[in-house]
Formats: structure tokens, C-alpha cells, sequence
């Protein structure tokens, strides 16, 4: 006879994966830990196998954990698209976050498909732009979430990482080695400024060999070993090579990746979204569970 899963103890089980352990899940879920412990329990009692391996300084999924976790993320998601859909009561709504381009990866696309499961019928439009227009569209109220990159912190600023600057170029690139160095940025771009200060402290002559507002043509000019770039060292692009060059260039400054909420008071659906954006970057695991 089959026997059917327990949705709310696959939600519990899930949101433990995401979050790093029970107390935090507990939160988000608003339970008790008791209570979510408690559900873990009957999900490894009714399928009779292990979910977590407590043997360790920190619980892990075990292999059969792993696979019911991909089973579970897409019940959930499909559980809860039927429900929204069947009783007209899920969020809708729309939401506006705006990321530098040169941070869109590695995590936004995560946060994004994340958001999209718990709230598939509000629509999030991504804005990529500089951090200076960011900020602007924020203080008008055309963004509900920005991300940027930057020396300071503005008031209200939610500090997400500290992050180093680096020299990127072609894969097996010579342009670096060029003397004047020859640099490659977009006209707005908030490290131009930081790379031409180091250079001339430096005593290095360069000159700006590409300009462009857009950042696909810095990309391709880079990547064809005509200039050089710099861009934040957890960003770099596949196509493009952090440069080793043993302090024949200078160090580059660090940065700030910060987050900032719009104005106007709480906003479940914002909160949500920069909730994800944080697990993003804390890099909550789904395999290793953290220490309770």
C-alpha cells in the first residue's frame, strides 16, 4: 500500500537544508524547535531511513537525505503553486531589485529561482546597473532592493561582504605586461576611479584604451587580450582570468557589498527576497547542516 509523504514535515526538512541547521529554520518557519526536530523525527520514522548524520562535530545529510531533499524542494514548489492557484490566496505583487552587473553572479540567479518557488506569482524585475544609479532609483522609489559596490556604507546599509578587488585579463593574456597598461571600462564603472589612483601611485603609465557603456563590450575586448579589467575577485566571469602578475601591478582596493531596503516600512515580500539574497552570500549549505 503506498504511503504518502507529509508535506509540512518535507517543508520543515527543506528549510533546514537551506538554513543551516534547526534553530534557524525554526525561525523562519515560526516554530519551536521542538516542534521541527519533532517532524524530522516521524520523516526518518515513516520512510525508515536516516535524513541527518549526527555522528559529527555538525549533522549532515546523509545520501538518502540528499536525494529526498531534490524530491521535497519540488513537491513543496508544486504544493504550494496549486494551492495559490485553487485558492487565489498566494502573494502577488511585483518587485524590483537592482544589482551591479559585475555581482549578478555567481548568486543572484539562486536567489532569484529561490524567490520564484515560494512566490511564483510575483514578479521580480532585475535591474543591472551602476551603484550610483541604484541608489537613485531607490531614493525615488522605482526599487524596492538594491545591491552595490562600494568604499563606504550609507545609512540603512546591511553589509553582505568585504570583497577584493583584481586585476582580470585574457586566459594566457600578454596585455598586462603592456607598458602603457592598457585598460578596459565602462564610463560609469565605480573602480575606474580606484584603478587609475593605484596605477599612478604606483608609477605605472596607462592609458584608456576601450570605453563603453556596456559591459559586454569591456567583456569581449578583455577576453581578446586588448586591455585589462578589474572587477570583484568573487565575480570574475569564466571567460576572463584573475592576473597573476607577482606585484608587477599594484594591489587594488577593497570593496563593500552592501544591501539597502527601500523606504516606506516593512515589506514581507521584500524581506523575503533580501532574506535569500543573505543566505546568497553566508553561503548557507544544503549538504553540510552548521553546529546548533
Amino acid at each position: 500500500m503506498p504511503r504518502n509523504l507529509d508535506i509540512t514535515a518535507l517543508r520543515s526538512f527543506a528549510m533546514v537544508a537551506e538554513a543551516g541547521g534547526v534553530t534557524k529554520a525554526a525561525a523562519r518557519l515560526h516554530l519551536t524547535q521542538s516542534a521541527v526536530s519533532m517532524q524530522l523525527k516521524r520523516l526518518e520514522e515513516s520512510i525508515g531511513l536516516p535524513l541527518l548524520d549526527r555522528s559529527g562535530r555538525a549533522p549532515q545529510l546523509t545520501s538518502q537525505g540528499e536525494l529526498l531533499l531534490s524530491y521535497a524542494r519540488r513537491m513543496i514548489a508544486l504544493n504550494d503553486e496549486a494551492w495559490g492557484r485553487l485558492t487565489g490566496q498566494a502573494f502577488e505583487g511585483e518587485i524590483t531589485l537592482g544589482v551591479p552587473a559585475d555581482i549578478v553572479y555567481p548568486h543572484i540567479p539562486r536567489v532569484l529561482q529561490r524567490f520564484s518557488r515560494e512566490f511564483p506569482r510575483v514578479k521580480v524585475t532585475l535591474v543591472s546597473s551602476y551603484t550610483r544609479r541604484l541608489h537613485a532609483l531607490r531614493e525615488r522609489g522605482e526599487a524596492d532592493l538594491i545591491l552595490t559596490t562600494e568604499h563606504t556604507s550609507r545609512p540603512g546599509a546591511e553589509l553582505l561582504e568585504r570583497a577584493s578587488l583584481v586585476w582580470v585579463g585574457a586566459p594566457g593574456g600578454h596585455a598586462w605586461k603592456a607598458r602603457p597598461l592598457r585598460l578596459a571600462f565602462e564610463n560609469n564603472c565605480i573602480f575606474r576611479a580606484s584603478v587609475q589612483e593605484a596605477l599612478d601611485d604606483a608609477g605605472i603609465p596607462w592609458e584608456m584604451a576601450v570605453e563603453s557603456e556596456t559591459t559586454r563590450t569591456i567583456e569581449a575586448s578583455v577576453s581578446a587580450d586588448l586591455a585589462v579589467h578589474a572587477v570583484i575577485e568573487t565575480a570574475a566571469q569564466r571567460h576572463l582570468e584573475v592576473i597573476r602578475h607577482g606585484g608587477a601591478l599594484p594591489e587594488l582596493p577593497e570593496y563593500l557589498i552592501n544591501m539597502y531596503r527601500a523606504d516606506g516600512g516593512p515589506n514581507p515580500l521584500v524581506d523575503r527576497l533580501a532574506e535569500f539574497v543573505e543566505d546568497a552570500y553566508r553561503g548557507a549549505p544544503d549538504r553540510a547542516l552548521a553546529a546548533e
